[in-house]
């Protein structure tokens, strides 16, 4: 009698595990079938609805704002870099220090806004290692906190004195990148214009 008893709650205890299995399985096809349906474009209005009207950002009102910020594992970042021809995506931070430098590439001073902003970042690889190959020509842009794109090509690459500090920040150039030559005896740095057609890339 005990035996049966047992059986009977063994072949219970088997079901309802085999049932869960099966719930389990119908529930992540469920999901997975979501998330292919959010995947999907929706699907186009009969009438589109009316052109937005044209927004003017607010650096162009009032280009001495400050840049917007974002916030990332505690660090603030002003935007995002892309550098095509180095095959290069970089967050940027909004102030430099040394601990920073090691994770992405700082902003060293000035504004996207007003014309002079200057980045710098170690010369890893993966940051500003390859700069030096840039040719003019060659497009930079800068995408800030607030989706604000800014185009720019580069016009002349130079190596500086390191202790060069008045040369660096001074000039007339839009965007600025510079970093250290391997030993750190020099700064390679790139001097970029911004380009005309950036109202379109925005």
């Amino acid at each position: 009698m005990m035996i049966c008893g047992g059986l009977l709650l063994l072949a219970a205890a088997l079901l309802l595990a085999g049932w869960n299995l099966l719930e389990d399985q119908q529930a992540a096809q469920a999901s997975e079938q979501v998330l292919r349906q959010m995947e999907q474009p929706p699907p186009a209005e009969a009438d589109p609805p009316e052109e937005p009207e044209e927004v003017v950002p607010a650096y162009v009102l009032d280009p001495d704002m400050e840049m917007p910020e974002t916030e990332v594992d505690g660090h603030l970042y002003i935007g995002v870099l892309e550098i095509p021809a180095l095959e290069l995506e970089l967050p940027v931070m909004s102030r430099w220090s040394y601990p920073d430098l090691k994770i992405a590439p700082c902003r060293y001073q000035g504004s996207a806004y007003q014309g002079d902003l200057i980045l710098l970042a170690h010369n890893y690889s993966r940051h500003f290692g390859q700069i030096h190959s840039l040719t003019a020509g060659d497009v930079i842009r800068f995408t800030d906190a607030d989706g604000n794109r800014f185009t720019y090509e580069v016009s002349l690459v130079e190596q500086l004195e390191r202790t060069a500090i008045e040369e660096m920040e001074s000039g007339d150039w839009d965007l600025t990148l510079f970093t250290c030559t391997v030993g750190g005896a020099a700064r390679v740095t790139v001097r970029c214009r911004q380009t005309d057609d950036i109202a379109a890339d925005r």
